[in-house]
């Protein structure tokens, strides 16, 4: 029997996966792999986009 993962729960865990792999690939990437990995929805992915694509562009 498979366990329930809150929705928020899944998606933090999503950011500190990214955070914890960040430099070995793209930022692209990690989203899309992370987005697999923790069953994210399109919602929680573009989410994931907007923060931290829009933080790399600010950090230039």
């Amino acid at each position: 029997m498979s366990t329930i993962i809150p929705e928020e729960k899944k998606l933090r865990d999503a950011i500190t996966w990214i955070s914890e792999n960040k430099g070995n690939k793209k930022d692209e990437e990690l989203i899309k792999e992370a987005s697999f990995r923790f069953n994210l929805n399109p919602k929680e992915e573009e989410y994931l986009i907007r923060v931290f694509l829009k933080q790399d562009k600010q950090d230039k």
